[in-house]
């Protein structure tokens, strides 16, 4: 897909904090995980999924903000009474949890399908060993049209729990998994967003952490508390100096005496086509989240 918003800053809320749901359109974050999986405990599922219904009837999400509803799998597969409430609520996206095959993938869209007209696209989860050794067919498939796959999310406390790595010590080991995950949805089309940071008061970590995400090549991060959506925003977007570079770039190839160049110097630099291409990147993300 081609990304026409920003997802630097993704705030999970329990469905079950009616309070928190209240305040959420008044947020600077780009999207809301309304959770009904693991901030639910499992006698409440019920009441969490009123509460979305009640709240989507008479709540619309700002034009910036992007609305998500996580649901629950069961032995037999996704949840069908999840699903009937992301038909009733109709989110921007519903995300699923553990994705490890494309039958899920092409589970959701079918539950989906026989229940609404309305084009709700996916969210997924990658949290466990499988669903990252099988991310090629994953992303292929669920890049298609028919599935309509627009973001990954990092499940890195599950990753953690499944391989006995340590948070935040393991961070660095795992970081090797979540190139790769990286690396697949840009080969195919798809957002990723990096995973939670536990320790919300730690604000030194979470900055520090944002940072290592964007340089893995994330497109935001989610979130577990309001506090950490400004430092979020801030480590996800482009820099002052890299859009000043980007507007530099073009301004460059398109003086008359580098017309049809494929390669050009500025202040000394060799600047090729593919830098013009990155910079188009740069201002075009700048201005979505402008």
């Amino acid at each position: 897909m081609t990304q026409t918003r920003s997802r630097r800053s993704v705030l999970y809320v329990p469905a079950t904090n009616t309070k928190a749901m209240s305040k959420v359109a008044s947020l600077d974050c780009d999207a809301i995980i309304f959770d009904l999986e693991d901030a639910v405990a499992p006698e409440a599922k019920g009441e969490g999924r009123q509460n979305l219904i009640d709240f989507f009837a008479v709540n619309q999400p700002p034009a910036s903000q992007e609305w998500v509803i996580r649901i629950n799998t069961t032995p037999g597969g996704l949840s069908p009474e999840d699903v009937d409430t992301v038909v009733a609520c109709k989110p921007h996206a519903m995300l699923l949890p553990k994705l490890e095959n494309t039958d899920m993938l092409a589970a959701a869209r079918d539950m989906l399908t026989e229940r609404t007209d309305a084009m709700i696209r996916l969210w997924a989860m990658i949290e466990t060993p499988r669903g990252i050794v099988d991310l090629r067919p994953l992303s292929s498939f669920g890049a298609s049209a028919a599935i309509g796959l627009d973001c990954f999310v990092a499940g890195t406390n599950d990753i953690a729990k499944e391989t006995g790595l340590p948070l935040p010590e393991g961070r660095k080991t795992m970081e090797h998994w979540l190139a790769s995950l990286v690396l697949h949805g840009r080969a195919f089309g798809i957002d990723v967003v990096d995973g939670v940071y536990n320790d919300f008061r730690n604000e030194e970590g979470f900055s520090a952490e944002c940072r290592s995400g964007a340089l893995l090549g994330f497109d935001g991060k989610t979130l577990i508390h309001p506090a950490q959506i400004t430092p979020a925003n801030a480590a996800f977007s482009p820099s002052e100096a890299a859009v000043a570079e980007a507007k530099a770039v073009i301004e460059a190839f398109a003086q008359p005496e580098n017309a049809g160049k494929g390669v050009i110097s500025i202040n000394g630099k060799m600047v090729e086509l593919l830098h013009l291409h990155i910079a188009r990147k740069v201002l075009a993300k700048a201005r979505v989240e402008g």
